[in-house]
């Protein structure tokens, strides 16, 4: 379904749990409210073309901890939205100080493609600025996140920026990925990204074993059940080859693409 100003699509994966996703930007954003007994967690705030609020406060009434799986614009964009924002130390400087692209650069990103979807009445891209604040809180490796019988387990997975994290659902073996797996190209390119991190965060999750679905930050959200074990092997072959590095390209596989 879409909310009242049809920027956001909110979908169902269960009776807790909702995809609340940006459809009309290229960029296919994705970010997922997770409701506890007590409290919810928003897993990402998406592009900030749309006031994500008032999407999380229609679903639940439940206090909401945003968890940021890393600090790229297109992942922060509704943070100011809320108060209790939580990253990962090694992305703490950019959130707080702002990211090392200008204004103008990522204004050039955000709209690189025509929106597919009218945007509502209270965006203008010229104005358009990167949320910059100090977060309420800074989230561990192995960090248990309780929502009221529900448990969220945090995982560093450095690779496509130094602070990435994704975010494990124990009760319902549920993983949200952020930008280290979707359907699509994935980023290992930056200046700011490492190949090899990026390979060895996916090999650990790979190690989770009981993961019944994936939740990504982009694309599609129905991608198959095997992409991490494909992605394990991806990135195997790329190591075999010594091309898992900076400058080797784009690499493409089954379901999606390593761009080094």
């Amino acid at each position: 379904m879409q909310n009242g100003d049809d920027w956001f699509t909110v979908e169902r994966i269960d009776a807790e749990t909702f995809a609340i996703s940006e459809y009309g930007h290229w960029e296919q954003a994705h970010s997922y409210l997770l409701v506890g007994g007590e409290k919810a967690a928003l897993i990402d705030t998406g592009l900030g073309i749309g006031d994500i609020r008032q999407v999380t406060d229609r679903l639940t009434d439940r206090p909401v901890t945003v968890l940021t799986t890393h600090v790229h614009w297109d992942h922060i964009g509704g943070h100011g939205l809320f108060e209790d924002i939580r990253v990962h130390a090694d992305d703490r400087e950019w959130l707080e100080n702002g990211l090392p692209l200008p204004p103008k650069a990522v204004r050039a990103q955000l709209m690189k493609c025509p929106l597919t979807r009218k945007p509502p009445h209270s965006f203008n891209p010229d104005t358009y600025a990167v949320f910059r604040g100090a977060p309420a809180g800074i989230m561990r490796d192995g960090e248990k996140i309780e929502l009221g019988g529900r448990t969220l387990s945090v995982l560093h997975t450095p690779g496509h920026s130094p602070g990435h994290v994704c975010v494990y659902d124990e009760s319902r073996a549920f993983l949200a990925t952020g930008d280290l797996l979707y359907s699509g190209t994935l980023y290992a390119s930056y200046a700011s990204t490492d190949p090899k991190a990026f390979a060895a965060s996916v090999f650990r999750l790979a190690e989770l074993g009981k993961v019944k679905k994936l939740l990504p930050g982009h694309n599609g959200l129905e991608i198959p059940a095997d992409m991490l074990s494909k992605a394990k092997e991806a990135f195997r072959d790329l190591e075999r080859k010594g091309i898992l590095q900076h400058g080797s390209g784009q690499h493409r596989f089954e379901y999606f693409s390593v761009l080094c």
